[in-house]
C-alpha cells in the first residue's frame, strides 16, 4: 500500500469515515502520557505517503504529537506527509498588536511547514493574508471552503426569504458565497470588540431584517460573545427567526444555553473538530481535495 491515513485519538470517526471515502485504510496514533505530562507517541508502520488527520482545537499538545509522530513516520519511510488539520491552530495573532507579543501564526507554520509537505484545512481564521501558502514557507497548503458542505446539507429546507448573516467585515467571504449557493440575500455587521468577552456589532439597512428569518454563520465561535451579541442585534432589528451554522464550533457545550436565551433557535457546526453540534460532514469537501494524493 502506498498511502495510508493515520490520526490523532480526537476525531477518530471523522478520521475513519474520510479515510473509507478515500479508499485506504485509517490507522489511530496511540498517545501515552507519563507522570510528568510528557507523551509518548506510537504510528503505525508508515506507506509512501501518510495522511495526517488532526482537528487542532486544543492544540498544544497536538501539536507536540504531531512533531513526534512526524519523526517516526519519516524514520519508518514515509516519504510525504500530509497533515489534514480540518481546524487550523494559532492563526489569530497574525501581528504583534503590542510590544513584545509573539506572532503565533508566523510560528506555527514555520513549525508544521519543517513537519510535512502539505498542509489541507478549512476556513483557516486569516485577516490580513489573501492565501493560505503565504504562511507556510515551501510547502503546498489549501484552505477549502465549508460553504459547499452548508449549502448541500441547507438546499431545499432554508425560506427563500431568509437574510445570511455575518457578524463582521471578515466574514464576508462566507456570508457572501453561501449566500450565492442558496441564491439568498446577505448582509453583514460592523464589529467593535473590547475585549475576549464584550463585543458591539450594529448592521446597515437594519430594515431589510424586520420579519425575515436569519441564518447566521461565522468560521470561529469561541467565547461565544460575537454569536450572542449578533443575535441580540438581530432580534432588536425584528428578525423572525434565528439560526446560526459555524464552521469551527470551539465553545464550550453549556454555552448553548446562552445562545437560546440570547435567541439562537439552532446552532450547526461542521466536523472540522468533535462537538455536539456537529452536523455537516466534510468528508467530501476533504476528499476531492486528497484524492489525487491516493489515487495519483
Amino acid at each position: 500500500m502506498t498511502a495510508a491515513l493515520q490520526h490523532l485519538p480526537a476525531g477518530s470517526d471523522d478520521a475513519q469515515r474520510l479515510a473509507v471515502t478515500l479508499g485506504i485504510a485509517a490507522h489511530a496514533i496511540a498517545v501515552h502520557r507519563f507522570p510528568d505530562s510528557e507523551l509518548r507517541v506510537t504510528v503505525a508502520p508508515a506507506t509512501e505517503t501518510t495522511i495526517l488527520y488532526a482537528p487542532l482545537d486544543q492544540p498544544n499538545d497536538k501539536l507536540v504529537t504531531l512533531i513526534l509522530a512526524a519523526e517516526a513516520l519519516r524514520r519508518g519511510g514515509a516519504r510525504r506527509l500530509v497533515l489534514v488539520a480540518p481546524y487550523l491552530c494559532y492563526m489569530r495573532q497574525d501581528t504583534a498588536f503590542a510590544p513584545g507579543q509573539a506572532i503565533s501564526q508566523k510560528a506555527i507554520c514555520a513549525l508544521l511547514a519543517r513537519l510535512v509537505d502539505r498542509v489541507v484545512t478549512v476556513d483557516a481564521h486569516l485577516h490580513r493574508t489573501a492565501r493560505i501558502g503565504d504562511v507556510f514557507p515551501g510547502i503546498e497548503a489549501d484552505n477549502l471552503s465549508a460553504m459547499p458542505a452548508i449549502a448541500d446539507a441547507l438546499r431545499g429546507t432554508v425560506d427563500p426569504q431568509t437574510v445570511v448573516v455575518g457578524p463582521d467585515a471578515e466574514s464576508r467571504a462566507w456570508v457572501t458565497a453561501l449566500a450565492g449557493l442558496l441564491q439568498l440575500d446577505s448582509t453583514v455587521g460592523h464589529k467593535h470588540r473590547h475585549g475576549d468577552q464584550s463585543v458591539d456589532i450594529a448592521f446597515e439597512a437594519a430594515e431589510r431584517l424586520r420579519g425575515r428569518p436569519a441564518l447566521l454563520v461565522d468560521d470561529i465561535v469561541s467565547s461565544g460573545a460575537t454569536l450572542t451579541a449578533c443575535a441580540k442585534i438581530l432580534r432588536t432589528c425584528g428578525a423572525a427567526r434565528i439560526d446560526a451554522m459555524i464552521t469551527h464550533a470551539l465553545f464550550p457545550p453549556e454555552l448553548l444555553v446562552h445562545f437560546s436565551q440570547a435567541g439562537i433557535e439552532s446552532v450547526r457546526s461542521t466536523t472540522s473538530v468533535p462537538h455536539p453540534t456537529n452536523a455537516i460532514r466534510l468528508d467530501d469537501v476533504l476528499a476531492q481535495a486528497l484524492r489525487w494524493e491516493v489515487h495519483p
